[in-house]
């Protein structure tokens, strides 16, 4: 190990990683995060993959890199520390989303009104077309799919209407007009 008068501050990589949790859950929004049983696997699966995959291939490019010699004028050990610092700071982050995930249990939301997880299907009244969105957390959102977060514009509209409402939406492209037709959980 390198010895000059800054050794007192060296801090083992274990801990540096709690220090980060840490330092990311102070940061981050404490807020509850509402998934479904399969957004929580998606994540849990991103983390898994981070953790045993990604995460040891880097080590392994840094290592490599190591090896080569003279580390300040090495282009591949500093691009493998930067990935390796991207890493960790998504590891962090899915492990501060974890942390605050609560399951939602889909059967028990009424279907009265359009509530997370619900299916709604609405007409533009200006087109006169029919489109059927799902509302859904911000981190299960598929827009391509007309899977929408319950904080997009059409998304927070709709949320906690009923059957025959008709709602004005406020969207990038302009002003929206739709009716609801139906609510489901499919």
């Amino acid at each position: 190990m390198f010895h000059n008068k800054f050794n007192h501050y060296y801090v083992p990589f274990f801990l540096l990683c709690n220090l980060r949790t840490l330092y990311y859950n102070y940061l981050m929004d404490n807020d509850p995060i509402y998934l479904s049983k399969q957004g929580r696997l998606k994540l849990e699966g991103e983390l898994k993959q981070l953790r045993t995959v990604e995460r040891p291939r880097i080590i392994e490019e840094i290592t490599r890199a190591m090896q080569q010699g003279d580390l300040s004028e090495n282009a591949e050990y500093h691009a493998a520390k930067e990935a390796q610092t991207h890493i960790e700071r998504k590891i962090g982050e899915l492990e501060d989303k974890l942390s605050r995930v609560r399951s939602v249990d889909i059967d028990n939301i009424p279907s009265d009104k359009a509530y997370l997880f619900a299916k709604v299907l609405v007409r533009d009244l200006k087109r006169d077309d029919e489109i059927e969105y799902q509302l859904v957390p911000p981190e299960e959102a598929d827009v391509d799919n007309d899977i929408i977060s319950i904080k997009s514009p059409i998304g927070a509209a709709l949320l906690g209407k009923t059957v025959g409402e008709q709602i004005e939406i406020k969207v990038p492209a302009g002003i929206v007009h739709y009716e609801i037709l139906k609510i489901s959980r499919e």
